[in-house]
């Protein structure tokens, strides 16, 4: 029993050591827990994505530079003639005969396609008979007129001659009644003889005035109604003309491919004459710069090692899909190979060069309207959207007023697959 007495003293004194020892492990292994699962919870963060998941490979990145931001535009252009003329068919009718083909160099005056019309051909015998038929009338009409005047001018000579008698024989018998030769009475008849012939003379006279003013009438309303039926028979001589038509100017003929048999209509387009030798630039541009392209703008194109000068002509602010028409002129001399249809590249000035933060013109500026970017964060992995503001921009540069830094890293490619996203993961 006393051996005993220190064994459990001793056990009892070791129980009271170890009770402590294993507080502390348990405080410790609590700490390592902690630190693990903080350790995982870091690792798993680490491991969550942050943002949208983007492939690098599919993502363009650029850098935002300092530099000249150079205020011009570069357009694709297409060769036209400076000077045309349309070709539109006058009168209606079936093809019969082609002289001409696309592309050919015209005359004046060249026959390029005949047509038949037999309505026309119908109206030209019509008004030809008409005009015929209205020339035999005023024949007529003057040989009447003047067969009228004859017999006027006969009537008027008898009646002057009896005039003229009745007047010697009045004066004789005046002085015969003077000297009581014949009586009063005698006097009385020769008067009356004298006065009835100077009335009908006169009657005569005033009869033939009357009717050669009434048959001049006649005949200058029927030499105007020959006149209306000349210029009817002129128009219509015209039309038939029209049938085989000519070149109306020298030039190349464009867009005509009329085949025999075809019916042609009335203003239907055939085709165009164009000007061989001097040329004009046509172009679509962007409608951001409809207000900033006026005409007057200076700009160059350059064909064969050479630079040429043009300058814009016309400007028309219609927008179709997004863009607008201009057309440009040469200054001085233009290329000796230029042909119609041919596409050239002109750059257009808009204004002097000048010190700016810059980005490419790429496809981000379409769906962003360069309101806002993507910037990519210094591990190359996460992008961030940020808001900022843009100003001019040409084919290849925009011009940053504010929002980036120079050296700043901006993915540049199409937004339109990241839908409303403000954060990317650039997966590799």
């Amino acid at each position: 029993m006393k051996l005993s007495t220190p064994h459990l003293a001793v056990t009892g004194a070791a129980m009271d050591v170890i009770v402590p020892q294993n507080h502390n492990k348990k405080i410790l292994i609590s700490v390592v827990s902690i630190c693990l699962i903080g350790l995982a919870i870091a690792g798993l963060w680490n491991l969550m994505p942050r943002g949208l998941q983007v492939s690098a490979a599919d993502v363009r990145i650029a850098n935002v530079e300092s530099g000249i931001f150079l205020d011009d535009i570069i357009v694709r252009s297409k060769a036209e003639a400076l000077h045309s003329v349309i070709l539109d068919s006058i009168e209606s009718g079936r093809v019969e005969e082609v002289f001409a083909h696309d592309g050919a160099l015209v005359k004046k005056g060249d026959i390029l396609f005949r047509i038949s019309n037999p309505q026309r051909n119908l109206e030209l015998l019509q008004r030809q008979s008409e005009h015929t038929q209205q020339i035999s009338n005023l024949a007529n009409l003057r040989v009447n007129f003047e067969a009228a005047n004859s017999d006027h001018q006969r009537r008027l000579s008898d009646l002057e001659f009896n005039l003229m008698q009745a007047k010697k024989k009045h004066a004789r018998n005046v002085k015969l009644a003077q000297q009581g030769f014949i009586s009063s009475v005698a006097l009385d008849e020769s008067a009356d003889t004298l006065e009835q012939q100077q009335r009908a003379f006169n009657e005569e006279k005033n009869h033939s005035a009357n009717e050669t003013e009434v048959k001049r009438d006649a005949v200058a309303q029927m030499e105007h109604a020959i006149k209306t039926i000349e210029t009817g028979l002129t128009l219509v001589n015209a039309t038939v003309d029209a049938l085989v038509v000519r070149a109306p100017v020298a030039g190349r003929l464009t867009d005509f491919r009329l085949q025999i048999g075809e019916t042609v209509k009335t203003d239907q387009h055939i085709g165009r004459i164009d000007d061989p030798d001097q040329f004009k630039l046509t172009a679509q541009v962007d409608e951001y710069y409809l207000n900033r392209i006026a005409i007057g703008r200076q700009g160059v194109f350059k064909q064969d090692a050479k630079e040429y000068r043009v300058e814009v002509s016309q400007v028309y602010p219609q927008i179709k899909d997004g863009r607008f028409s201009i057309e440009l002129v040469f200054k001085n001399a233009q290329p000796a190979s230029l042909n119609p249809g041919q596409s050239l590249d002109a750059q257009i000035t808009l204004g002097e060069p000048k010190d700016a933060l810059l980005l490419p013109n790429a496809p981000f500026i379409t769906d962003s309207g360069g309101a806002w970017v993507f910037v990519v964060a210094a591990n190359s992995v996460d992008a961030e959207k940020r808001m900022i503001k843009t100003g001019r921009r040409n084919n290849r540069q925009i011009e940053v007023l504010s929002g980036l830094s120079a050296g700043e890293k901006i993915v540049v490619s199409s937004y339109a697959t990241f839908g409303n996203a403000t954060r990317l993961q650039l997966k590799k």
